[in-house]
Order: structure tokens, then C-alpha cells, then sequence
């Protein structure tokens, strides 16, 4: 094994050499974590980053990458953390920050973990790789993938992702398939190619690729001058961005880099919320969503292979999941567009969603500092942009007939 990180279970503990490709524990069938030894997880390492670019790459001590010459990169990571006065005052809330994944290469925050799992497949001699999407990773993965000179298949739930997204995947050159059911279903037939063929599978299920995403922790630690903040809002999906960002979290105060952890909420769309539910329901088996509809596209994922992950996440952080409306996303949407500028998709929307409905309930005081991820720019989706506005007013080729218009005569 690697004298530095091996792969884990999450449920049994049995422990993998990094340099098998396997995305399960073969013992019990459970999800798979990548873990540092404890020469990597000390406090020297950021003295080490502090020489290095502002990317996904700055952390390369705790990234389960050992050949640095294959790195496939974009550039990726290094987004934006803005304070937002104006939101904050919407909400009576005085420190609100946005993470604007929106700024990665593809626009989305799947790019933080394709940079890492591509390389990976470059170091394990893949040639082919492959993923299910409901279409920020298919248009992530097709991009570096064409990057490192590997064969791409992406299959997509039929006439259920954005186009935005879309025309990403197909312009990078990747094989799209469309399925006659939702992401679940795909997901299920892409994980068994990939179980069969040589081709590897680069959904989150891979633990290699929520290695990258981990990496928003510690930017947020970065940006906010080696502090963390209070909460930590992340719109939940298949989950495995929550649960890579708290393991961040988590790797920052194992080295010694925080004294503090902060406390991780998920929330889901009303009609993709199995965790929400069985959270806040405190079930004691997740009740799946056979068809999950919402207007937030990347979120609408009925069976979310990292549940487990993310539940724990939640618990350990003392968080909560919460759900909200579409009609709560899309006022959210709108309302960070036209208050602080930052136009993001759906799915990034319901983050701040939630962060309103949390303070409504009195569930974030004042004076915390929260910062919510926005997953992805909002022009990848811009069809429900055109359905919610009217149309842009069309007037003669005449000054006086805008002055006519918008009412300037004294």
C-alpha cells in the first residue's frame, strides 16, 4: 500500500491498496474513503501551500494523486468566497458568504473532483472512463477527459438535463447516451459497464473524485484567514459534495490547521429529499424517491448513492437537513441575481433557499458566519430563466419613444 493514503471502509474498515481499481468494500459492499497517514496530517503542510497557485492543486499533500507529471488540469478551483451584505440584510443575518463554484472551468464545482479522478485514471492506465449524470459531471468529465486524451461515455436520464449542460458534454467530444428512465436507473447501468469493461467509472461512488471536492473546505479555511466558519449550506444530490467538503473540514482540524469544525446542512428539493426525510423523519431506513421531480436539475436524484456519507457528515457536524420548495429556489435564484450579482443554477439557488427558510425558522443566529456553496452558474439552465421573466420590451429606433418608455419626462 501507499505509505502515505490507502482506501477504507466506511462500514466494516477493512483497508485497500490505492492502486486497485475497485469504487466498493468487496467484504460488505459499503462505500470507500481515501485516508492520509498521520506523517501527511501535520500542520507543516500548509507552509507548503502557501508557495503554491490558488487551486485545487495549492493542496497537493492531502490529494491521493502519487505521479504529479500525469495531473489533467483545467485550472480549476481558486472560486470567489463573497460576503453578501444585501442578502444578509434580506435575511437579518449580518455574515453571509457565497463559495462560487459557478467560476470552475466548466462552470460547476464537479470540476474539483474530475481533476483528481481523471488523473487518477491516467495513473491506473485507464483509457476509457465513464459516468451517469443529470449534467454538470458529464459536461465535467467530458472536458478532462478530452484534457488527458481519454475515451468518454456519459449516459443522461432522457429529456431531463438542461441544455446548457448538454451541449457541454457533446461539444467536448464525448459519446452521450440518453436513458429511458432518471439518473438512478442510468447510474446503475453505467456502474455495471464499469464492473465488466475496462472503463472507469467516475460518478462519486469513486473516492478518488470527492478528493477534489474536499477541497472547498479548505479554500473556505483559506479565504477566511485560516478560520471556520459556523454552518456550511450545500445543496444535496447524489451527497457527496457534503460529505467531501466536511471530510475537509475534518483533515484541517486532524493536522492541526483549526480548533474548530463547523456545522454542515444539506438541503434537498421537496421532491428529491430521501435524506432530508429520513433525517428529520429520524427513520429508520431511507425511504428512496422512485421519481424524483424538481425544477433544480442537478439535485433531482431519488437514490443518492453517497447517503450514507452524507448523513454522517450531518450528524458528526451536529448539522440538520432541511428541504425547500421550487418556487423557494427559484425566488432565491432571482433574489442573489438582483441583489449581489452572482447568477447561479437551480440547483446552487437552493442553498440559499435554505439559508432563508433557516432564518425564517430562527434556526441561525445573527452574528454566525454561514457560508453557502453555490454549485453551479446559472447559464446552465438558462430555459428557466426564459420561462419565469417576460420578454425584453422592443421599442422604435427612437429616443423619445425610450423616454416614453420609462416614464423620464420631469
Amino acid at each position: 500500500m501507499s505509505e502515505r493514503y490507502y482506501l477504507t471502509c466506511i462500514g466494516c474498515g477493512s483497508k485497500y491498496d490505492p492502486n486497485n481499481i475497485i469504487y466498493k468494500c468487496y467484504r460488505c459492499g459499503d462505500l470507500l474513503s481515501v485516508e492520509y497517514s498521520g506523517e501527511v496530517m501535520k500542520a507543516e503542510i500548509a507552509s507548503k501551500w502557501n508557495l503554491r497557485d490558488f487551486t485545487v492543486w495549492r493542496y497537493a499533500e492531502l490529494l491521493p494523486v502519487s505521479d504529479k507529471s500525469k495531473i489533467v488540469s483545467l485550472g480549476e478551483g481558486g472560486t470567489s468566497l463573497n460576503k453578501c451584505v444585501r442578502l444578509g440584510c434580506e435575511a437579518s443575518l449580518k455574515n453571509i458568504y457565497v463559495k462560487n463554484e459557478g467560476e470552475n472551468p466548466t462552470g460547476s464545482f464537479k470540476d474539483r473532483g474530475m481533476t483528481v479522478g481523471v488523473t487518477k485514471a491516467l495513473e491506473l492506465g485507464m483509457k476509457r472512463v465513464a459516468c451517469a449524470s443529470t449534467g454538470n459531471t458529464s459536461a465535467s468529465l467530458a472536458a478532462y477527459a478530452a484534457r488527458a486524451g481519454l475515451e468518454c461515455m456519459v449516459l443522461i436520464p432522457s429529456g431531463k438535463v438542461a441544455f446548457g449542460k448538454l451541449i457541454q458534454a457533446i461539444v467536448h467530444g464525448a459519446k452521450v447516451i440518453q436513458v429511458k428512465g432518471n439518473f438512478d436507473e442510468a447510474l446503475k447501468i453505467v456502474e455495471e459497464i464499469c464492473a465488466t469493461q475496462p472503463v472507469y467509472l467516475l460518478n462519486s461512488i469513486n473516492p478518488y473524485r470527492l478528493e477534489g471536492q474536499k477541497t472547498i473546505a479548505f479554500e473556505i479555511w483559506d479565504q477566511l484567514h485560516h478560520n471556520v466558519p459556523d454552518k456550511v449550506i450545500v445543496p444535496v444530490g447524489n451527497a457527496g459534495n457534503i460529505s467531501a467538503i466536511w471530510k475537509g473540514f475534518k483533515e484541517l482540524y486532524a493536522a492541526g490547521l483549526t480548533e474548530k469544525l463547523p456545522e454542515m446542512i444539506g438541503i434537498q428539493a421537496e421532491g428529491a429529499a430521501p435524506i432530508a426525510t429520513f433525517i428529520r423523519e429520524r427513520l429508520e431506513k431511507i425511504r428512496f424517491v422512485e421519481k424524483p421531480e424538481t425544477v433544480a436539475t442537478a439535485i433531482r436524484i431519488g437514490s443518492p448513492v453517497n447517503w450514507k456519507k452524507a448523513v454522517r457528515a450531518i450528524e458528526e457536524s451536529n448539522g440538520l437537513a432541511e428541504t425547500v420548495s421550487d418556487e423557494e429556489i427559484l425566488s432565491a435564484q432571482r433574489l442573489l441575481a438582483q441583489r449581489e450579482g452572482i447568477f447561479v443554477e437551480p440547483a446552487g439557488a437552493a442553498a440559499v433557499a435554505g439559508l432563508i427558510k433557516l432564518a425564517d425558522m430562527k434556526l441561525i443566529d445573527r452574528d454566525e458566519v454561514v457560508v453557502c456553496i453555490l454549485t453551479g452558474h446559472g447559464l446552465k439552465d438558462p430555459d428557466i430563466i426564459l420561462k419565469q421573466f417576460s420578454k425584453p420590451v422592443e421599442i422604435e429606433a427612437d429616443i423619445g419613444a425610450l423616454i416614453k418608455m420609462l416614464s423620464l419626462n420631469p
